[in-house]
C-alpha cells in the first residue's frame, strides 16, 4: 500500500478532484453526514443496480461524530487515540503532536467521499451480485472505514486493510468498529499477505476483495524510476500476492480492482505513478492461481466522469475538465 507521504499526494491530485442521520443536523449545511446524504440523492439517479442502490440508501444511517483528538509521533509512524496517550508517560506524551479531527475527517480522511464506491458497486452489482448480506468483504487500501459502515449497514462483515498507523488511533471509540447494523467493521492495520498476523486478520472465506484506487501498474511495476516512498510496496511478489488471493477469496468469490486516475503526466514533467491505473499483475497469474478473468483494463472513465460531476468534482475554483483529467479503469476476475 502506499506510503503517507504518497497519499498526501495522490489525494492532492486526485482529490483536488473533490476539494445517523441525526435530526438536530437536519438543516446544518457543515454536518457532513447531511452532506453525505445529499450527495447519495445526487448519485442515485445514476446506478443501475440494487447493490448500489441500497448502498447509497445506507447514508441515511450515519451517524454524526463528534471531533475527536488523536496523536502523533514527529515520524509521523504511529498513532494514539486520546484515550491511549493519556495512558503513556507524561515524558513521552510531551513528545506527541495533537490533532483534533471533525466529522468530514472522520468519514473522508485524506481521500474524499467514501460514496464513490458507488461505481465499483453498481458494476459488482450489475454481473450478478445483488445483495451483501452475511458476506465477508475485505477492503485493501481502504483508508477510511465510511464505505465499509454503508456495507455492515446491509449485512456484510467487512474488514478494512491499510497500514495507515493513524486509522485505528482515529476509529477507536465505541461504535466505530465491531458490530454495526446487521453486518460488522473492524481493521486490520499493516501489510496484506507479507505476514502471517495480517494473513490471520483478514482470514479466508472471502466473498469479495476489493481494491479502489490502491492496485495500480504505477504503483507497483512505474514506468520510470522514482522515490520508493511512492510506491505501494506488496511485502511479496507478484505472484505470491495473487496466489494469497486466490487461498484468500472463495470459490465463486470475487476479487475487484477500480481505480480512478489524473491524466499522465505531459512531456518534460515528473512522472506520476497513480496515472497508470491497469491492473499491476498479468492475466495468466490469475489464472494460474485459480481465477477466471471476468474483466481486465477495462475503461469507465465515462461513467467516472458522470459520478464525479454528480459529486460536483468539476465545480469551483479549481475544479477539474472531467474530459481531460479523470480517468478509469477495472478489472474483476471470480475465483473458479
Amino acid at each position: 500500500m502506499p506510503t503517507r507521504s504518497l497519499r498526501r499526494r495522490t489525494l492532492f491530485t486526485l482529490s483536488l478532484i473533490v476539494a445517523c442521520a441525526v435530526p438536530a443536523f437536519a438543516q446544518d449545511p457543515t454536518s457532513r453526514v447531511v452532506q453525505l446524504q445529499a450527495e447519495a440523492k445526487a448519485l442515485a439517479p445514476l446506478v443501475k443496480s440494487q447493490l448500489a442502490r441500497d448502498f447509497l440508501a445506507m447514508a441515511a444511517r450515519l451517524p454524526s461524530v463528534s471531533p475527536r483528538t488523536v496523536y502523533r509521533d514527529s515520524a509521523r509512524t504511529h498513532a494514539w487515540s486520546q484515550r491511549d496517550a493519556e495512558a503513556l508517560p507524561d515524558s513521552v506524551r510531551a513528545k506527541l503532536v495533537p490533532r483534533t479531527l471533525d466529522e468530514r475527517f472522520y468519514y473522508d480522511t485524506r481521500y474524499g467521499t467514501p460514496l464513490a464506491y458507488v461505481r465499483a458497486l453498481d458494476l459488482l452489482g450489475q454481473r450478478g451480485l445483488k445483495d451483501v448480506k452475511a458476506r465477508r468483504i475485505a477492503d485493501f487500501g481502504c483508508g477510511m472505514l465510511g464505505q465499509l459502515r454503508l456495507l455492515a449497514e446491509l449485512g456484510a462483515q467487512t474488514v478494512g486493510v491499510d497500514v495507515d498507523p493513524l486509522l485505528p488511533a482515529l476509529y477507536s471509540e465505541p461504535g466505530d468498529q465491531g458490530n454495526v447494523g446487521q453486518g460488522s467493521v473492524r481493521l486490520a492495520t499493516g501489510q496484506w499477505p507479507a505476514t502471517d498476523e495480517m494473513r490471520g486478520a483478514v482470514g479466508e472465506g472471502l466473498d469479495l476483495f476489493i481494491s479502489k484506487n490502491t492496485l495500480k501498474n504505477g504503483y507497483i511495476h512505474p514506468a520510470e524510476k522514482v522515490d520508493p516512498r511512492m510506491l505501494v510496496q506488496l511485502g511479496v511478489s507478484d505472484s505470491a500476492f495473487v496466489a494469497a488471493l486466490g487461498s484468500s477469496v472463495k470459490r465463486g468469490g470475487y476479487v475487484l480492482i477500480y481505480n480512478l486516475c489524473p491524466a499522465p503526466a505531459a512531456p518534460g514533467k515528473p512522472y506520476l505513478p497513480w496515472a497508470d491505473g491497469r491492473c499491476p499483475f498479468p492475466r495468466e497469474q490469475w489464472e494460474r492461481a485459480g481465477f477466471r478473468v471476468v474483466e481486465f483494463d477495462r475503461d469507465d472513465s465515462p461513467a467516472a466522469r458522470v459520478m464525479a460531476h454528480a459529486l460536483g468534482w468539476d465545480q469551483g475554483e479549481g475544479g477539474m475538465k472531467l474530459e481531460q483529467d479523470l480517468f478509469a479503469t477495472w478489472s474483476l476476475f471470480q475465483r473458479r
